[in-house]
């Protein structure tokens, strides 16, 4: 005869009830609220001591980057690389002095911060002819500069030329009066501590043909990555006039679930994010 007793029957005996200290054990390993608040704090810390002293981010407002960088850009650049000597950036990140073909972000009165490219470095003869940039009666090799059509314009094309018998409208005029002096047979010299900048979009960026050089101390970083980037048009963008198309017919059924995903994937240009910028 068969032991009825919940030992002979395993699949009727009861399930075991968990050790009485493990919950007791789980809850010992969850933090406190002192510690969940010092942990928050740790990572404000830090977070403020990247932000501040390393790095910083930036909206790309305008098309006079482009196209290395966009409208609607979000750039993380680096505080450290043109850093004074002596400060955090000697032994966190290389130091150096801005180089030709580096992109900088410096402050500049209005705006207070712009981001361009260095062409002309201290001591060069710099002159612009036909949009194409000599240094030193050497033509420069600039594969990320770009023409997109605009007006005719001589402090833009060819600089400096003629039009500094003038101020022109877009012509700072302090910078028109300094250029009285600067202009030597169709040239000018970069003074000590000085850097001619320009867009890569020569035909729409507003730069030192226009407002003059940028002084060393003014230079605040250099940009490293694209983290982020909304899909906004382009100012400059030409629009072409193009016959409407037929309009599809009334259709009143609910739309998919894919309209959505192309909606999200519209909404930015999600390749652009952590390119790494040049």
């Amino acid at each position: 005869m068969s032991d009825p007793s919940p030992a002979a029957n395993p699949a009727s005996a009861p399930a075991p009830h968990p050790a009485p200290g493990a919950f007791a054990h789980w809850r010992a390993h969850l933090p406190t609220l002192p510690q969940a608040l010092a942990s928050l704090l740790q990572t404000v810390v830090v977070a403020l001591f990247v932000l501040t002293f390393i790095v910083q981010p930036l909206l790309i407002p305008s098309e006079s980057m482009e196209r290395t960088l966009l409208v609607g850009d979000f750039v993380l650049f680096n505080k450290q690389t043109y850093a004074p000597a002596g400060s955090l950036g000697r032994w966190l990140l290389p130091y150096r002095s801005p180089a030709r073909g580096d992109i900088v972000v410096f402050h500049h009165p209005y705006p207070p911060m712009l981001i361009k490219r260095v062409v002309g470095l201290p001591g060069d003869r710099l002159r612009i002819a036909g949009g194409k940039v000599f240094i030193n009666g050497v033509a420069l090799g600039e594969p990320y500069a770009v023409f997109e059509p605009a007006a005719p314009n001589p402090a833009r094309d060819n600089f400096p030329g003629e039009l500094y018998a003038l101020p022109g409208p877009q012509v700072d005029t302090r910078w028109w009066d300094q250029m009285q002096t600067l202009n030597h047979n169709g040239e000018i010299v970069v003074p000590p501590d000085q850097y001619f900048v320009l867009g890569d979009n020569r035909n729409h960026s507003q730069d030192s043909r226009y407002w003059g050089f940028v002084p060393r101390d003014a230079v605040v970083g250099r940009p490293l990555v694209i983290y982020f980037s909304l899909d906004r048009p382009s100012p400059s963008d030409v629009e072409l006039i193009l016959p409407e198309p037929a309009q599809p017919p009334v259709d009143d059924r609910l739309g998919h679930e894919r309209e959505l995903a192309a909606k999200v994937a519209a909404f930015a240009r999600w390749r652009r994010i952590f390119h790494v910028v040049h």
